[in-house]
């Protein structure tokens, strides 16, 4: 276990160099430039602007430049947010980001789980139907639509009942600031986790050991939790890891509609503002995520199943 976890860390290295590497160019690729304006700036202070903040130096070296600053753990100052480095703005949006994305994890495992779970029990069903009609609906229905329609339901049309709830702004993290935008956060990833637990579990109760098991007279229940439960579950823990970066890194069109200073709405804002360290720090911030949680859940492999061994 601790051989293949180490080969797993030495291959991520290279990994996260690569997806740096890509970043890195792609941004530059891009038309327009951080400092681009409606009314263009005289090209002395263009100058020196670039000169302030090395552009002015061969893009190799800006790469070279760049890497021995990020070994150094310095992301390096943001184009746009003045006297703030891109560290410091990662510092102040990230918490937010993890405490909204933390929540709606919670809630979708809550919901979806059993939800996927009920339906596979009592396939084809009333409940069954039910169930996945209303994953669908998650599914098909996007974020953009679903959370203007929330603030329409719950900042307007109840805001004279006990149901009213905020619209926008983080208000030093209050409850009530939370509630939407996690609910919305949480639709899609609840209907794909039901629609994978039903699917996963289905299959699983057909397997021969659990046919077995059930053979030799061990209650249904039982079967179900000891058996086919675990199993069952290595679907859904291979669908958590890319989820879960995306819930903890911030949703962009949550927080843009919401008013929350995540990072996430930074990644929006340092694209179209071509703040290209800004979005270079986010960028690595995911990918070193998604690695380190896809190398979690191919470990969780191990506990799910006990087929799986890594030598």
């Amino acid at each position: 276990m601790w051989a293949y976890f180490s080969r797993r860390l030495f291959i991520a290295i290279p990994t996260l160099w690569v997806v740096i590497t890509a970043a890195f160019f792609l941004m530059r690729l891009a038309p327009g430039g951080p400092f681009d304006q409606e009314a263009p700036l005289p090209p002395e202070i263009m100058a020196n602007l670039k000169a302030a903040y090395g552009l002015d130096q061969p893009l190799w070296w800006q790469y070279v430049n760049y890497l021995g600053n990020l070994l150094q753990g310095d992301f390096g100052p943001s184009f746009k947010y003045k006297d703030f480095s891109v560290t410091e703005l990662i510092g102040q949006g990230f918490p937010i980001s993890i405490q909204n994305g933390a929540a709606a994890l919670f809630l979708a495992l809550l919901v979806g789980i059993p939800l996927g779970a009920m339906a596979a029990l009592k396939q084809n069903s009333g409940a069954d139907h039910a169930a996945m009609t209303v994953a669908m609906t998650g599914i098909v229905i996007p974020n953009f639509v679903v959370g203007p329609l929330l603030a329409l339901i719950f900042g307007i049309w109840l805001r004279e009942t006990i149901f009213a709830l905020p619209v926008a702004g983080w208000n030093n993290g209050a409850l009530p600031n939370r509630i939407l935008p996690v609910i919305c956060l949480a639709l899609p990833f609840i209907a794909y986790i039901a629609r994978i637990t039903r699917a996963s579990l289905i299959e699983t109760l057909r397997t021969n050991y659990v046919r077995t098991a059930r053979a030799k007279g061990l209650p249904f229940r039982i079967v179900v939790l000891r058996h086919a439960f675990k199993s069952a579950m290595i679907p859904v823990v291979t669908y958590l890891g890319p989820a879960t970066v995306f819930l903890l890194t911030g949703s962009m069109v949550i927080e843009t509609i919401f008013g929350l200073p995540g990072i996430g709405r930074y990644f929006v804002q340092g694209a179209l503002n071509r703040d290209y360290t800004l979005v270079m720090g986010v960028t690595i911030l995911a990918a070193s995520l998604v690695i380190l949680l896809n190398l979690f859940v191919d470990l969780a492999y191990a506990w799910l199943d006990p087929k799986v061994r890594y030598e």
